[in-house]
């Protein structure tokens, strides 16, 4: 069991990733938290995962859905950390034994993003040329633009926002798909050429929102953290993660979700795609806020109806192929 110990006596450990993104994000939780507990002192402790140092094979061929957060939850059960910062899209929606998400912040525009290389900046992404290059490293995107654009070229690309943003400008790709809530935190929204509209591209879950992870056993610090959520934002993601962990899928299968709050009224919707986009089911269900992760089992179960399940075991089996 974790001591507690007063809050006056506790240095609070906030693990991260290396990347600038994580950086960013972490040290604006540990601002906030500064503020909200000025007596305590929160140090930030950085951390080298898989998917940082595995930058030469796409995504959906690692096939490791903690990929981003491995490391980190080691740490946090190995007691060399207290919580870590996470994109919420990057942690797994089933969590390992004795960690537990405690607090979700305020959501940014969890939109995707267009960004084009200087000579297409007279296009959208439905005026983009036949053969023009598209970079993504996300299945989900992959399959939701194949669908809408198969004249559209489109190429994995890794790496951190400004080495991608740097093989755009080279000339490598013709246009990026990227999250707006990354840009923007990187100060780098002017690259945002054109919000894809869910029309379109059906986000990932928990996009745009950080996940605050630690030991479920550390009630004084589950409390601390519970200063920084943002209730709206919680309810959309909780249902997002729900649909998502009801699917079996992880961050990389074709699994887009939209959700919004008017009241305490939660309406989502999900995708799932094949790879090809030649299969798409789509779904939306509406419900009070109170019964967000309801709704988000409610609608997986309407998907699976609807073929889902089949589009999801094709996938699966072609990953398992390394293909």
């Amino acid at each position: 069991m974790t001591s507690v110990v007063s809050s006056s006596q506790r240095t609070i450990r906030i693990g991260s990733r290396k990347s600038q993104l994580a950086l960013v994000q972490t040290y604006w939780v540990q601002e906030q938290l500064q503020k909200s507990f000025p007596q305590i002192k929160f140090e930030v402790h950085t951390m080298a995962t898989q998917g940082d140092k595995i930058l030469d094979v796409a995504l959906a061929k690692i096939g490791d859905k903690g990929l981003f957060t491995k490391e980190l939850e080691l740490g946090m059960l190995n007691q060399e950390i207290d919580f870590a910062v996470h994109s919420l899209k990057d942690l797994p929606t089933r969590l390992p034994e004795g960690l537990a998400l405690a607090a979700i912040t305020e959501r940014e525009n969890p939109a995707d993003a267009l960004v084009v290389h200087e000579k297409f900046k007279d296009k959208q992404i439905d005026t983009l040329p036949p053969g023009a290059i598209v970079g993504t490293s996300s299945l989900r995107r992959l399959a939701q633009l194949r669908h809408h654009f198969p004249h559209l070229e489109f190429k994995d690309v890794r790496g951190n926002l400004n080495t991608r943003l740097s093989k755009l400008d080279a000339g490598e790709y013709d246009a990026l798909i990227l999250a707006v809530a990354g840009l923007e935190r990187l100060g780098m929204g002017d690259r945002v050429h054109q919000v894809l509209p869910a029309s379109v591209s059906l986000h990932a879950v928990g996009q745009g929102a950080l996940g605050i992870e630690c030991r479920a056993d550390d009630i004084e610090l589950i409390s601390m953290l519970k200063a920084i959520e943002h209730p709206q934002t919680r309810d959309r993601c909780l249902a997002e993660r729900a649909f998502l962990r009801d699917l079996e899928g992880g961050c990389q299968v074709p699994i887009g979700v939209n959700t919004a709050v008017s009241g305490d009224t939660l309406t989502l919707s999900g995708i799932v795609a094949s790879v090809d986009g030649q299969n798409l089911v789509q779904d939306t269900v509406s419900g009070t806020t109170a019964d967000a992760e309801k709704l988000g089992t409610e609608l997986a179960n309407r998907l699976r109806q609807q073929g889902a399940q089949s589009i999801l075991e094709e996938i699966f089996k072609t990953i398992q192929r390394g293909s």
